[in-house]
């Protein structure tokens, strides 16, 4: 797998926080900015389940030139606070902490890439923004115009669909919640290579990189950076369940009215090549890049998985 290129330099992110709320009270989520922040042009790059925005590095520092790039650390990971209530650890709360930090950022353009949990909050956001639009009144009070509507850009999904393997989310919901502690960091990356192998290759530096921002170091002990109640309602789902949430997905990601890329790892568990199929016949906007000798998820670290979805992002519409 060829490595990012060093071209990229050492460009390091700011650090800034949003306060959102939730039924419980409120809650800071912290979020990664990259490039020029007067910049109207946002790409919002959103993790997975036990991830952070620190994921996005690589993908960052390419295209911090061309967009304003903003990472968020999904509430209850990272730098981010944690829930009063684990109840909280769901979709439409997160979807609710991205609808705040966009008022925050004011983007004129706003493309999106998602990693699994973050394509499915990308999704569920734009089923809300759908919704919201259907039922908003044409004309304001008054007879002045109605608030323009935020409109999604282009969306990339990363190894994540309406419809989800179930035996992939059981494999990923036996060691969520799990404490984990280490003596050494080098402990800590081992664990992460062992529980992460759909990542796909990646050399001992890539392991460490992977787990800098995943594992704290607490006194002389390495633990997991995220509150491990998220597990509470993801671990409560049913079969049932899921196969009854997967028509809301669905009606959300056919709303989708701008190009999606859809990045699927040849070999993974949880986004299918069946499901795979299905979103492209189910909106004519959809494309689709498979990243060979990967599982769940391509990490979006290498210069052959970053080019197709630059390629993507920047392409002029036709």
């Amino acid at each position: 797998m060829t490595q990012a290129s060093p071209s990229q330099g050492t460009q390091q992110p700011r650090l800034e926080f949003v306060m959102c709320a939730s039924p419980a009270g409120t809650h800071r989520m912290a979020y990664w900015e990259w490039g020029d922040p007067d910049n109207d042009r946002v790409l919002l790059c959103v993790h997975g389940l036990t991830r952070t925005g620190r994921d996005f590095d690589q993908l960052a520092r390419r295209l911090s030139s061309r967009y304003r790039v903003v990472c968020p650390d999904v509430v209850g990971r990272g730098k981010s606070d944690w829930l009063i209530n684990a109840a909280g650890y769901v979709v439409p709360q997160y979807v609710a902490d991205m609808l705040t930090l966009i008022a925050r950022l004011d983007p004129a353009q706003l493309d999106w890439v998602g990693t699994s949990m973050g394509g499915l909050i990308g999704m569920g956001l734009a089923g809300t923004l759908a919704m919201s639009a259907a039922g908003r009144p044409a004309r304001g009070p008054f007879g002045l115009p109605a608030e323009q509507t935020l409109r999604l850009g282009k969306m990339v999904f990363n190894d994540i669909g309406p419809s989800l393997s179930f035996p992939g989310l059981v494999r990923i919901a036996e060691y969520v919640g799990q404490p984990m502690q280490f003596a050494t960091f080098a402990q800590a990356v081992d664990y992460v290579r062992s529980v992460s192998a759909g990542f796909g290759q990646h050399d001992r530096q890539g392991w460490e990189e992977l787990t800098r921002h995943v594992f704290n170091q607490q006194g002389d002990q390495w633990v997991k950076h995220y509150d491990l109640r998220i597990a509470e309602p993801f671990a409560g789902q049913s079969e049932d369940g899921v196969r009854a949430s997967e028509a809301v997905l669905w009606a959300a990601y056919e709303s989708i009215a701008s190009p999606i890329l859809i990045v699927r790892g040849e070999q993974s568990d949880l986004l299918t090549s069946e499901t795979a199929k299905r979103m492209l016949e189910r909106n004519p906007r959809a494309s689709l890049h498979s990243v060979p000798k990967v599982g769940h998820a391509p990490t979006l670290r290498s210069d052959d998985e970053i080019d197709p979805v630059a390629h993507f992002l920047l392409a002029q519409a036709a």
